[in-house]
């Protein structure tokens, strides 16, 4: 089969691969219909996960049909339409049963796929832990609407779950990005009174005032002025880093009021620094972390209701074997890209 695979840093290549075989009785075969491509991604190109093993199939953002079921999977059956989750986790240690299965303590837990273990950018992935990691797909939802169940929009709910959103708050959001786009539209699930939305990018800003009409738009110049402006306590109530920047970073506490929350759903490449003396005073709480991703169900009920549609974010769509092109396309960040999705199989 076909498989995008990490060769060594800077270079990911198209190579023909075994197709996956059933390792464990909790293990799936999907055959994957959709994949898409992530900023994780290319952080792993670049090298900047330590813990990606060179030979692994990349891709952790994918949905497709299960083909075949270890005797331990329950939740899911064969010839049904699942979405991947980007993390595995097993459901029963201490991190899984508090909700944070992105430290699940078991040796395939956490964000393998595409990482650890051979992911889904392919014809073919097995799946781990899969009445974990798969989530059935409501009739009625296409592959479109579910492709970013499993990572981008679990980002989003997660980040805005944690950030404890109350009714009328002020939201800033930092990037507009796609995982800054799904944060946006989880925290309206919690009716603030006010979201704003910091981007450098024009366009960007101006895809946000198409498509989610109400949000306010700023550029990051004068950006602190503008959420003192619109808002009534000296700040943000709740600010979402989503960019991943130093400058993105001293934003978020900078234009968060006394006692606010931030939250870091930013993967940055360079450690951060809390300058503590600047601070003082301001009493922030930080929320930081890889998403933990076992809202799966929830949201795709959410899609089924016609509540969350991350469809207007793909703007692009590949073959699997045009898949170089489809990299090349994202990462220039070309032609008004937003998401890929890649073709894998019908």
């Amino acid at each position: 089969m076909l498989a995008y695979t990490y060769l060594e840093k800077g270079r990911f290549a198209l190579i023909n691969k075994e197709k996956p075989a059933l390792l464990d009785a909790e293990d799936a075969i999907v055959r994957v219909t959709l994949a898409s491509i992530c900023t994780s991604d290319l952080h792993i190109k670049h090298g900047s996960v330590p813990r990606a093993r060179p030979g692994v199939t990349v891709g952790h953002e994918l949905v497709g049909v299960v083909e075949s079921v270890g005797p331990a999977v329950h939740a899911v059956r064969p010839g049904e339409r699942v979405a991947v989750n980007v993390e595995t986790f097993c459901g029963k240690c201490y991190f899984c049963k508090h909700g944070y299965v992105n430290n699940c303590s078991h040796p395939e837990g956490g964000w393998a796929l595409g990482c650890r273990i051979d992911g889904g950018q392919a014809e073919y992935v097995r799946v781990p832990l899969a009445n974990q990691g798969l989530t059935p797909i409501p009739q009625g939802v296409s592959d479109e609407q579910a492709l970013f169940v499993g990572d981008l929009l679990a980002t989003g709910y997660w980040a805005a779950r944690i950030a404890q959103i109350e009714r009328g708050e002020t939201v800033l959001i930092i990037g507009a990005g796609p995982t800054g786009l799904c944060t946006l539209q989880c925290a309206r699930l919690h009716a603030p009174g006010r979201i704003i939305v910091c981007e450098k990018d024009a366009a960007r800003r101006a895809f946000v005032e198409a498509h989610y009409p109400g949000v306010l738009t700023v550029p990051p110049e004068g950006l602190a002025e503008f959420v003192r402006d619109h808002s009534e306590h000296g700040g943000a109530d709740r600010v979402f880093e989503v960019a991943g920047t130093e400058e993105t970073f001293r934003l978020a506490w900078a234009c968060a009021r006394p006692n606010a929350v931030v939250v870091i759903v930013a993967m940055y490449d360079e450690p951060q620094v809390l300058p503590l003396p600047s601070m003082y005073g301001k009493n922030l709480v930080f929320k930081t972390g890889g998403v933990d991703g076992c809202d799966c169900a929830a949201i795709l009920r959410l899609i089924a209701e016609g509540k969350l549609d991350a469809t207007p974010l793909i703007t692009h769509t590949y073959p699997l074997r045009d898949i170089d092109a489809a990299y090349e396309l994202f990462e220039g960040r070309r032609d008004g890209v937003v998401k890929v999705a890649v073709r894998c199989s019908d």
